[in-house]
């Protein structure tokens, strides 16, 4: 996995499914400022403001037992080598009533606390403000820049200019001499990040902190150096006050601010943001994971899967997959082409499942890919299976054909069918990526008898299998037709 640089940022949310709704991460998620998501020996970390921070096992149950030492604001992670880097803001932000804040670093060789190597390096000063200059020391954002290697921070409210300086990435000192660079105004809590020739200036535009009533959300701006200028896609400078909109307010979830990524694999990235409040649970902050998706080279917010009835689409060519079983006419036939067209309109019934379930084997029956006729063995229902486990940002799902409980299965010859009953087994269960390009990724959480990780692909215009999944390939990628 490659964790670049990302999810800074304070979402989350107590597993709900409201009639079509997103959901969300389950346990007790809840958090302020959350930093970059960090794996470390099987786990997912994230800090907060205060001090604390989250533990997940999977990317999907989160629950507090992350240490992060100094207290303060609106902490940062990366990691450098084998060692991890911890920033943070001490006080400012108007906290205590004041501007005068210091950004501080330190070092550890694990984020497990229960680790015997588990101890952070004294923090060191790398920026402070006096609160008094045009700028508030907090709310500090990494990026090692992967052409050069030199390590970048980020750090501003709106108590001024968003400042940049260089760090040294062997000591997590300011390199000496380094002057601070305005890169942008109007916003805090940044993020830098680098892709495609592009170094992208994510911000968090609007208030914090007051609930359902704050008006949160990211921004971006991009450039060719880390330096600037951050432009955004109408040439406005991010300077005067620019920024294009990656998030905003969606559903019951109100002020996302904090952006962070994850890069899994190519084509595979998550962001992370906060929502000032989840209006389902209580209104708190909460840490929220969604598909980052990019377009026309800018980072748009995706959708987590919503629980529903679906044609599932090949991107091949668009074709739905399908239960393999004889195709069966509905009533009726051509209608000559010198009929009266003033003959009674009257419509014609779509055909239902128990039309042709009848029709069905009662066994195992395999899949494949045809023409989309709108008929019961072509339509699949989605539906969360949140007790079995999840992934980055989102649970594990059962795949029926709908008004039936006969499920998608992967078979130990890296072949799919369908069961006639779920069972929960793993081979039953699947995850659902969103990609960068928008379309989606279809994978079973096992395959039996295989530790190979496999995806749902099309090897021809007909065939569904199993395979390697290949971002570069058609063959590789599906969507979600609600009809």
């Amino acid at each position: 996995m490659n964790f670049h640089h990302t999810l800074k940022a304070g979402t989350a949310i107590l597993f709900i499914f409201i009639a079509g709704a997103v959901t969300a991460q389950i346990g007790k998620p809840f958090i302020h400022d959350p930093s970059t998501i960090m794996e470390c020996e099987g786990k997912y970390y994230t800090f907060g403001t205060g001090g604390g921070g989250l533990i997940s096992d999977d990317g999907w149950s989160w629950n507090s037992g992350a240490v992060r030492p100094g207290g303060g604001a609106a902490p940062d992670a990366i990691k450098i080598g084998e060692r991890y880097l911890v920033v943070y803001g001490a006080t400012g932000g108007g906290l205590g009533g004041g501007h005068n804040g210091r950004i501080l670093t330190m070092w550890n060789k694990t984020l497990d606390p229960t680790s015997p190597d588990f101890k952070f390096s004294e923090p060191v000063l790398v920026a402070q403000s006096d609160g008094v200059e045009d700028n508030d020391a907090i709310d500090p954002g990494l990026l090692l820049d992967p052409n050069d290697g030199r390590l970048w921070c980020s750090y501003g409210t709106y108590f001024g200019f968003i400042r940049l300086i260089e760090l040294d990435p062997a000591t997590g000192k300011r390199v000496e001499g380094n002057e601070a660079i305005d890169i942008a105004i109007d916003c805090e809590a940044t993020d830098l990040e680098y892709r495609d020739g592009w170094y992208y200036l994510l911000g968090t535009h609007g208030t914090c902190c007051d609930g359902a009533n704050s008006t949160y959300n990211i921004v971006v701006g991009r450039s060719r150096k880390v330096t600037g200028p951050y432009l955004d896609n109408m040439g406005r400078d991010m300077l005067k006050g620019g920024g294009k909109m990656v998030l905003a307010a969606r559903d019951r979830f109100i002020g996302p601010g904090h952006f962070g990524r994850v890069v899994l694999e190519e084509g595979v990235e998550k962001m992370s943001c906060h929502y000032e409040a989840d209006l389902d649970q209580s209104g708190r902050s909460v840490l929220g994971i969604l598909p980052l998706l990019w377009k026309n080279g800018w980072p748009v917010a995706g959708d987590n899967l919503r629980e529903g009835t679906y044609e599932i689409e090949s991107e091949r060519r668009g074709y739905a997959l399908e239960l393999a079983v004889d195709f069966v006419r509905m009533p009726g036939r051509m209608r000559g082409f010198s009929r009266d067209n003033d003959e009674p309109v009257k419509p014609i019934a779509s055909q239902q499942l128990d039309d042709v379930i009848q029709t069905w084997p009662a066994g195992n029956i395999g899949v494949r890919i045809g023409d989309y006729m709108v008929r019961p063995h072509q339509r699949w229902t989605i539906t969360a299976v949140p007790e079995a486990g999840g992934y980055l940002g989102g649970p594990y799902y059962k795949i029926t054909i709908a008004g039936t409980n006969r499920a998608l299965a992967a078979t130990a010859a890296a072949e799919v069918i369908t069961v006639p009953t779920f069972t929960g087994a793993p081979e039953q269960l699947w995850r659902i990526d969103q990609l960068t390009d928008g379309t989606y990724r279809i994978m079973p959480k096992t395959v039996p008898d295989s530790n190979e990780k496999l995806a749902l692909v099309s090897s021809g215009d007909s065939t569904p299998t199993l395979a390697k999944f290949d971002m570069s390939s058609d063959n590789s990628k599906w969507n979600f037709r609600d009809h």
